[in-house]
């Protein structure tokens, strides 16, 4: 592993809680590009699904699920000032964790922020309180008074994380193609005035993914190209989305909060029987679910304008996901089923066919060219041969959490930072040679092409861009 580029040296100890299939596809990318040692590392995690990757690269292993009663005794002998704790696990409180990381001096990085067991799901707890808008809140509330604070990297995946800074790509790129001078901007609020001066009204994270295993899914399974208990956890969770200020028809299922900054609303249904339209240039235009993703809070957040308390500027964001085929059908049946989990489950890895691709981008609409969608269109057979222990969804993630790694380590303190906050061309450098090809694609599609073709429906035909016409009702 010694050929590959070297980004950073860290002399501290780096802790993996959780390690799972995102876990897993990390740990080779961590060993090729910080400057490290095996020896130097510990996985934490509640069963041995990964023994196989720790016994090949010989780190340290203990087989422990923490808890909220034992995350202190399990964690302080292993995390110290300087060391690193990357959190891939689900079930284990995100907010407790940058806690103790910042009472040991320690950087701590996500990919998504957790709860305790039955955070997401608690029928005791109010709808607006099992959301990552709730999160989120909390999550931004340990900044108060702690600015300098050791680095904590909020939700630095594929998505959210790595689409954050797709989207600042994709704006710099229809500036130039629409002759507007975009300049260098750096701060929230250049940002966001870009975005309003070219008229972005919608943002998708649009992803499809194509892979398939000769294994079909099974009764009774659920299958996936990545975290099973993870897509279900969000799954559940309302549909989230940063709804934006050229919306009209407020949907009749919507609601609003009264806490936090109110750059979304959630709607009175889980994102896994939630639908919407979308395109990506290979897949052309389709039906995604609107799982519920931090980055449609955070963007919609950032690139909000303010004129005092008014939002004189903000786009709609959110996530329209059709998984692999598998997966699909997965969904289905665990709605069926009244939102009860199948007895087994089956990441799909190895036994994966060749031609597979997962299609993650993010595509901006209601500019002065239509839409545009700038991702990766990484294949199966490209991610075989890029790093082991990944495939083409596992490994947009991994790559983007080595990333934040390498950030955080290079700004280590900076307190609790969001992606949108990152410098997205040091995020880009690290994970291009991983994303497979790279492309902006602009198209004429819109959500009202072909409609009407068999029952009329209600739609908005002067703004194909409203919330209302991209909605599957």
């Amino acid at each position: 592993m010694t050929s590959h580029k070297i980004h950073v040296k860290f002399p501290g100890r780096i802790v993996f809680i959780g390690f799972g299939s995102i876990g897993q596809g990390v740990l080779p990318l961590i060993l090729r590009h910080i400057g490290t040692d095996a020896s130097r590392i510990t996985v934490v995690a509640p069963d041995e699904r990964g023994s196989h990757v720790v016994q090949h690269f010989g780190v340290n292993f203990i087989k422990q699920a923490i808890k909220q009663d034992n995350l202190r005794s399990v964690l302080t002998p292993l995390v110290g000032e300087g060391d690193f704790v990357i959190n891939v696990s689900v079930d284990v409180s995100s907010i407790d964790l940058i806690r103790f990381c910042r009472e040991r001096g320690a950087l701590y990085l996500d990919t998504c922020i957790e709860p305790w067991p039955g955070g997401y799901t608690d029928p005791s707890l109010p709808a607006a309180r099992r959301t990552n808008y709730a999160l989120r809140e909390t999550a931004l509330s340990l900044r108060e008074g702690a600015a300098d604070a050791p680095t904590a990297v909020l939700t630095h995946g594929a998505n959210p994380g790595l689409v954050s800074h797709f989207v600042k790509q994709a704006l710099l790129d229809i500036a130039a193609d629409t002759g507007v001078a975009a300049g260098d901007p750096r701060t929230r609020e250049e940002w966001a005035a870009l975005a309003h001066t070219l008229g972005i009204k919608v943002i998708h994270i649009a992803e499809r993914d194509t892979q398939v295993s000769p294994v079909r899914k099974r009764p009774g399974e659920f299958v996936n190209t990545w975290s099973v208990d993870g897509f279900v956890s969000e799954g559940c969770q309302p549909a989230e989305l940063g709804w934006g200020s050229h919306e009209r028809h407020f949907p009749a299922d919507g609601n609003r909060y009264d806490f936090g900054r109110g750059s979304s609303i959630f709607l009175s249904q889980p994102g896994a029987a939630t639908r919407v339209r979308t395109w990506t240039p290979r897949a052309g235009h389709f039906h995604g679910f609107l799982i519920t993703h931090g980055e449609a809070i955070s963007i919609s957040d950032y690139l909000s304008v303010l004129d005092g308390d008014r939002v004189a500027y903000r786009p709609t964001v959110h996530y329209a996901y059709h998984p692999c085929d598998d997966a699909v059908l997965s969904v289905h049946e665990f709605a069926g089923r009244n939102f009860v989990m199948q007895d087994e489950q089956r990441i799909l890895m190895d036994e994966i066919n060749p031609g597979g691709i997962d299609e993650l981008g993010v595509l901006l609409a209601g500019h002065g060219r239509n839409a545009y969608w700038y991702g990766s269109q990484l294949s199966i057979d490209e991610a075989r041969a890029l790093c082991p222990f990944n495939n083409a969804t596992s490994l947009q993630v991994t790559v983007a959490v080595l990333a934040g790694v390498v950030w955080a380590m290079e700004n280590p303190r900076r307190g609790v930072v969001e992606p949108d906050e990152m410098d997205f061309r040091r995020a880009l450098e690290v994970c291009m040679p991983y994303l497979g090809p790279v492309v902006g694609a602009y198209t004429d599609w819109n959500p009202l092409q072909d409609r009407e073709r068999l029952f009329p429906e209600e739609l908005d035909r002067e703004d194909p861009w409203q919330f209302l016409n991209i909605r599957v009702r």
